[in-house]
């Protein structure tokens, strides 16, 4: 037994069955392994982007990581925009990047590179293996390590001759590692900071949003008064019928400074106070209204929502009830077709527990707000920022709950990063219902350039920002990857058009020319 097929065994004795991957040469015996093993599941994409936002969806739905095969530093750079992402969003991911034989290191092929600096501004833990005896070993750290702080990247870097070398036997399942444990000391201050009387609120994130973190948070609410809010871009959070509304950060200051004005008193959960995405001129980088005290009741990645309940212990507020939300479908809107009224189809069409995978920028606040009385739904964020997460986050999240239907609101800008994730999301025949919102602009720029003070609003400097000429065409691209799509220009088309493919089940794309 030669080194990969070692290694694919273990991974699956340690229920990683899930491979997104866009292999080369040094890879093509983990890619024979991979063809062997009926246990793990191989999923091509057409770009390393695609796989690693892939791996970074699934991750954030099942709480265990599927992995990654990329192709030497080049494939790995590829895929780093996304596993910036993943790294924001706690998700665990497992990377095995091919190498060149550890002998041909020396020869300086073209396409050796420096893996391990590449690798580690994106992993929490990068290795190189050394044989092939240790790799199925690495294979079983690297799980381990993507699992701690409930959620890491972990990079194994593995040689080709590790993988056709003679191996050992594959190894068997792993205990888990758990969550770090809060601090009772913590506990306690939040508790009494939130019983003075004062105006406060808890600024969550992480399992904090999770149905059970909500409800808890509620509790909390009930008993202090506090005002609940979550971070502004959360890896995934609960919403719709049967949960618990929470407040999001506005991403704009002046939308931040006015939710959090007055506030005395502010207990973080499982994030950091708030700090605004960018600098501008003249305004300050920090939200946190000033003589307001901070309190962390626990770090990112430790045991969330045992703080959580150990602080409803400590106020003695386990007699509340959560408020819960309840289903308020909307009425369809007719005429010219804008954000609000895809808002109002999308939340009126849904099917209970679907998954929103959200990358609408600047058209999709509609969208968010009306969701809060939608059937029960799971919303994910581009939490790190870097776009084109959208269409791969929603292929892998589908991969992962093959039983829910996916929605992926995105802009069209971001869209053309990773358009390639239609491919993949036709050839596995995933429920994904990708909405993209074609204005045909970066507006998003547009609306930072007179942020930022540049007011140089002339034709060159809008071209830079402009989609059109040629104007893109999301049909063509989405049928020429295999995935059937529509066009709306008015609301009567797009209501009619969203409620035929909310009952299909498969891909499914709809471009809504805003």
């Amino acid at each position: 037994m030669n080194g990969a097929e070692s290694l694919v065994q273990t991974l699956v004795n340690n229920d990683l069955d899930v491979c997104f991957t866009n292999p080369g040469t040094s890879e093509m015996h983990f890619v024979a392994s991979i063809g062997t093993n009926d246990k793990m599941r191989s999923i091509l994409t057409l770009f390393e982007g695609v796989a690693t936002g892939a791996a970074d969806g699934y991750g954030r739905m099942l709480g265990k990581p599927a992995c990654t095969l990329l192709h030497l530093g080049p494939g790995l750079s590829n895929g780093l925009a996304n596993l910036h992402n993943a790294r924001r969003a706690g998700s665990p991911i497992v990377n095995f990047i091919g190498d060149h034989a550890t002998y041909h290191h020396r020869f300086d092929a073209p396409l050796t590179s420096d893996i391990h600096s590449l690798a580690n501004p994106v992993s929490s833990w990068v290795k190189s293996s050394k044989d092939a005896k240790s790799l199925p070993a690495d294979g079983v750290e690297a799980i381990t390590a993507s699992l701690m702080n409930s959620g890491q990247t972990a990079t194994l870097v593995v040689p080709a001759n590790c993988a056709w070398d003679e191996s050992v036997e594959p190894l068997p399942g792993a205990e888990k590692p758990v969550p770090p444990a809060f601090v009772k000391e913590d506990i306690v201050t939040a508790a009494k900071r939130l019983s003075r009387g004062k105006q406060s609120l808890l600024m969550m994130s992480g399992n904090a949003l999770s149905l059970e973190g909500l409800e808890l948070a509620d509790k909390i609410a009930q008993k202090t008064g506090a005002h609940l809010i979550s971070s502004t871009f959360a890896s995934r959070i609960r919403r719709g019928e049967g949960s618990v509304k929470v407040d999001r950060l506005g991403y704009f200051a002046e939308q931040a400074e006015q939710q959090l004005a007055g506030m005395e008193e502010m207990v973080v959960v499982g994030t950091k106070a708030p700090v605004a995405f960018f600098a501008y001129p003249g305004k300050s980088s920090e939200f946190t209204p000033e003589g307001c005290n901070v309190t962390t009741l626990v770090e990112p990645g430790h045991d969330i929502v045992g703080a959580l309940q150990a602080l409803v212990d400590e106020l003695d507020a386990n007699r509340f009830t959560p408020r819960r939300q309840t289903l308020q479908r909307p009425e369809l809107m007719t005429g010219a077709l804008t954000s609000d009224v895809v808002g109002c189809g999308v939340v009126k069409f849904m099917p209970d527990n679907a998954i929103i995978v959200d990358e609408s920028a600047t058209s999709g606040f509609g969208t968010y707000t009306l969701a809060d009385n939608a059937p029960g739904n799971d919303w994910i964020f581009l939490t790190g920022g870097s776009i084109g997460f959208g269409l791969p986050n929603a292929l892998g999240a589908a991969v992962a709950c093959p039983d829910r239907k996916v929605i992926c609101l995105h802009g069209d800008g971001g869209a053309m990063y990773t358009i390639q994730a239609l491919w993949t999301m036709a050839r596995e025949n995933v429920d994904v219902l990708s909405i993209i919102f074609s204005n045909r602009k970066y507006m998003i720029l547009q609306i930072e350039l007179a942020r930022v003070g540049a007011q140089t609003m002339n034709k060159k400097t809008l071209d830079m920002m402009d989609l059109t000429n040629p104007e893109l065409d999301f049909v063509k691209m989405s049928e020429g990857m295999g995935v059937a799509a529509t066009r709306a220009t008015t609301a009567e088309e797009f209501n009619q058009q969203i409620e035929v493919a909310m009952q299909h089940k498969g891909p499914g794309l709809i471009e809504v020319v805003i």
